[in-house]
């Protein structure tokens, strides 16, 4: 089977991957490039095009001019394609995972939940050129009324870092299944496991020349997506300040825009809950992936009365969580993806405890690595409770009654995710019923996604969209209303 990571360029990389980018169904090194860290390690594992303004406006005037055949090609070929992708996707697992782990920092049962993932968004999209594409509406007799779905046409796509892979191609598979072709401007910081892999499961799948682009770049390269005329939608994941301007910049010329942002989610914890299934879902919420994860509970609310048993067991967990290089058997917590989010998650925590937060247990950090963390007492003045920290730390508030929890789960601009655990089904229910929130979870933690939901924030978190499932349709086609008549009427002038 040939290897998910394309031999393109004559810079060898290490266990001899070449790497670069998908470029019009070639693979290119661009006008520039920059180095594939390995987070954990520090090491180098290879070099990765960087691309500026003219590649990303050449890539969506070839983008455009593939589409339409792609778009009428019969949805059996169109099907067929996602098939085969799905095959190579579960023949190359072992070395996609690898590379989540080597290049994104993923422990490995991260990393093989992701892929999992990620191929069950494309065994999704593969069905798509088959479905219903429209409605038949009512008319007078003698006409024909229908709404169909068409495809936008070019869709540029910009995806985050922590979970690379299935957050490109959650938007990637759907987008081309329903007949758009892609630029896709993965993070450069894990441009190989976010995007070259994706360019090459379509190139190996037959995706026909020019209907998919892999544009690492930076800024600019971003804001060349959002300004050219070329491309009809942005489908952006990431941080609410760079999601505003991007939000800006496409809105200004009249793209569709969907946006999928932060979060400052809640997990409430009521004084019915069982103390060991909290705490379990607890640890899940706030520690998967160093935190790094826009559903990830940054609020921990823990009722009083049970709030001084559960923080000491949290913090004990907590302490007994491995760190370490996740590419060994058995660690929890990797590190964090570079020294600026490190220094974010160091300056929060410091600047809380200073307001007076309690530091129950971790609070240092060696390299890369962050250790988990847990900050009690925290008031909703802190820094910690109103920030979006994106690093392995447990903030813990309390409360006095159901109506405070609410409250104080609600006291935030965000609106992507939140979580109760309880015995008590309907007290829980009644609960989330106030919470202002696009996900919300009965005796879980925050971090779910099943890939065939609906997947969208409020506020702060979002524009209102959502992505997966049912709302893919909604998201990567516009409408079209068609009448059809015998013959045209006979108006009066």
């Amino acid at each position: 089977m040939n290897k998910v990571v394309p031999a393109v360029s004559q810079q060898l990389i290490e266990d001899q991957h070449l790497a670069g980018m998908f470029f019009n169904g070639e693979w290119s090194m661009g006008a520039g490039s920059t180095p594939a860290i390995d987070p954990a390690t520090g090491m180098t594992l290879g070099r990765v095009a960087l691309v500026g303004p003219d590649y990303v406006s050449q890539s969506a005037a070839q983008a455009r001019a593939a589409q339409r055949g792609w778009a009428a090609l019969a949805p059996e070929a169109r099907a067929a394609v996602f098939l085969k992708a799905l095959e190579i996707g579960t023949a190359n697992g072992d070395e996609i995972v690898e590379w989540l782990v080597r290049e994104s920092g993923s422990a490995k049962a991260k990393a093989a939940f992701e892929l999992k993932v990620t191929l069950k968004a494309i065994q999704l999209a593969s069905a798509m050129p088959l479905q219903s594409q429209g409605i038949l509406l009512p008319s007078q007799p003698g006409r024909i009324s229908l709404a169909r779905r068409r495809p936008i046409g070019v869709v540029g796509i910009i995806s985050p870092f922590n979970f690379p892979l299935y957050l490109a191609m959650r938007a990637v598979a759907p987008a081309l299944a329903v007949g758009n072709a892609v630029l896709l401007k993965p993070d450069p910081r894990t441009a190989i496991c976010g995007g070259l892999v994706i360019g090459r499961l379509f190139e190996l799948a037959g995706l026909p020349k020019g209907v998919l682009h892999i544009v690492p770049g930076g800024s600019e390269a971003g804001e060349t997506l959002c300004t050219d005329p070329n491309i009809g939608m942005i489908q952006f994941t990431g941080s609410t300040g760079a999601g505003r301007m991007v939000g800006q910049n496409a809105s200004r010329n009249l793209k569709k825009v969907s946006l999928e942002l932060g979060g400052k989610n809640s997990i409430i914890i009521l004084d019915d809950a069982d103390m060991d299934l909290a705490l379990r879902n607890t640890a899940w919420g706030v520690y998967l992936h160093q935190g790094q994860i826009c559903m990830s509970a940054g609020r921990v609310l823990v009722h009083e009365k049970i709030a001084p048993a559960f923080i000491a067991k949290l913090a004990e967990k907590a302490a007994a969580l491995p760190v370490g290089n996740p590419a060994d058997e058995g660690v929890a917590i990797g590190p964090l993806i570079n020294q600026r989010q490190l220094d974010h998650v160091a300056k929060v925590v410091a600047d809380s405890i200073a307001a007076g937060a309690k530091l129950e247990t971790g609070g240092t950090s060696d390299k890369l690595f962050y250790a988990p963390t847990v900050l009690s007492g925290v008031t909703a003045e802190m820094p910690a409770f109103n920030e979006e920290i994106f690093g392995p730390v447990a903030v813990v508030t309390t409360f006095r009654d159901d109506d405070e929890a609410v409250k104080l789960a609600n006291q935030t601009d965000y609106g992507l995710s939140a979580a109760i655990v309880s015995s008590n089904l309907t007290r829980a229910m009644a609960i989330g019923d106030q919470l202002n929130t696009g996900l919300l979870h009965i005796n879980d933690q925050t971090v779910n996604d099943d890939v065939v939901n609906p997947f969208g924030g409020v506020g702060a978190s979002g524009n209102g969209t959502s992505i997966g499932g049912p709302a893919n349709w909604e998201e990567f086609t516009e409408w079209q209303w068609v009448t059809i008549k015998g013959e045209a009427p006979a108006y009066p002038f």
